[in-house]
């Protein structure tokens, strides 16, 4: 793949991906995630290794988002780093579209992505500062 062809399939996926979160589509998520996958913060790491899981460790953030009235998410992909020919690092800002139309900052992360022959799957998810 060229970096256009790159960013390109990224921008498709974690567009996917933030309607997922927005619309609390747990089997969506789960099936944009590899497994077994990861989530690394400052304060904790959690695994997963089923879609089971993954859609477990969802369920918390759909009433969060339907609180904030948060309707639709961008992800802004910041910086592509392959570190092989099917894994990368994908540094995403998102940002809210709120049900009045107004727009939500929202936080920053790296993505570990591994391209398959069915498309990108997270691998792990590090919160950013």
């Amino acid at each position: 793949m060229n970096a256009k062809t790159d960013l390109d399939v990224l921008s498709d996926f974690f567009d996917r991906y933030g309607s997922a979160l927005t619309t609390g589509d747990l089997a969506a998520l789960a099936g944009c995630y590899a497994l077994p996958g990861s989530v690394v913060a400052d304060a904790y790491t959690f695994t997963f290794s089923s879609p089971a899981s993954v859609a477990l460790s969802f369920i918390g953030a759909a009433p969060d988002y339907q609180e904030r009235e948060l309707i639709a998410a961008h992800a802004g992909i910041d910086d592509v780093h392959r570190l092989s020919p099917a894994l990368m690092l994908v540094t995403v800002e998102w940002e809210f579209l709120d049900s009045q139309g107004r727009s939500v900052p929202g936080e920053r992360y790296v993505y570990l992505v591994r391209i398959t022959s069915a498309g990108p799957a997270i691998c792990t998810v590090i919160h950013a500062a």
